[in-house]
């Protein structure tokens, strides 16, 4: 599994919009990990913001 699939298996799971943090405890992944993860994400439009630093994926 790929650290985007993780993302967003950890975004899933959560069921609400999270932030990084959230993400990296969820996952069990590198912070550095995390933030690269969901930057090529954010590009691609696979996650969106519905609140200020937290994210979802997109439906």
């Amino acid at each position: 599994m790929t650290a985007k699939e993780k993302v967003l298996a950890a975004m899933n799971e959560a069921g609400v919009p999270v932030n990084a943090g959230k993400i990296v405890e969820l996952s069990g992944l590198d912070r550095k990990e995390v933030d690269k993860a969901m930057k090529e994400l954010k590009d691609e439009g696979a996650i969106v913001s519905p609140v200020r630093c937290k994210w979802e994926p997109a439906k």
